[in-house]
């Protein structure tokens, strides 16, 4: 699972995409015949986010950035409180950061992330 997660998300930075945690989801079930999380399910959504949690753990050395980071909620512009959680875990963000900080601190992930990967053939 966590390889087609990789793999997954490595496609979409490449393109510069932002994919929902439904797009991850549906990926998962679709690329790697991985049964699909049900978000409704509070421990399902904390499966999702370890999930995550280890691909950004797995890659931080080579990107340099969190590629979770790309990784959003349904129609809105926000990765979530986890990824600002994790984040925190892993000392690149200050424990309790205001909402500009986080917001400010997110943009910058995920540009780090798509320049990346747009510069890989």
């Amino acid at each position: 699972m966590l390889e087609t997660a990789v793999r997954f998300l490595e496609e979409q930075a490449r393109l510069g995409r932002t994919p929902s945690y439904t797009e991850v989801n549906s990926a998962l079930a679709r690329r790697g015949g991985h049964r699909s999380f049900d978000f409704d399910q509070d421990g399902e959504r904390a499966a999702m986010g370890e999930l995550l949690g280890q691909v950004t753990q797995q890659k931080y050395d080579e990107v340099g950035a969190m590629l979770s980071a790309i990784v959003i909620y349904l129609n809105e512009n926000d990765p979530g409180l986890g990824f600002y959680r994790l984040a925190s875990a892993l000392g690149l963000l200050r424990p309790g950061p205001s909402k500009d900080q986080r917001l400010d601190f997110w943009a910058r992930q995920v540009a780090l992330v798509h320049n990346h990967y747009r510069a890989q053939p």
